[in-house]
């Protein structure tokens, strides 16, 4: 009976520390790595500051309909979204 019960808790123990205990580790790396990386790459990505200055040579004719259709808020939504999927493409597990 005990040597049951002694092959039962290796056998769990076994499952734990070579499959759990690993996963775990891995995956905590993973994730401490992506949001430490996202975090440094955050600072490096232009603010919309620099697209509005870009834009501020535009005579006020064409600005007005730039301004009816938006153009300033869609462009710094395409930015971001293209620096957004550089940083998720240079994830090494990610991307």
């Amino acid at each position: 009976m005990f040597g049951i019960f002694l092959s039962a808790l290796n056998s769990v123990l076994g499952w734990v520390f070579r499959s759990l205990l690993v996963k775990f580790g891995v995956f905590f790396a993973l994730y401490f790595i992506t949001t430490e990386f996202v975090g440094l790459i955050v600072h490096l990505i232009p603010d919309t500051g620099s697209l509005n200055g870009a834009m501020s040579a535009i005579g006020s004719g064409t600005w007005y309909f730039l301004n009816v259709f938006q153009v300033t808020q869609g462009l710094s939504l395409v930015v971001s979204a293209y620096a957004t999927r550089f940083v998720i493409r240079r994830i090494p597990v990610i991307g």
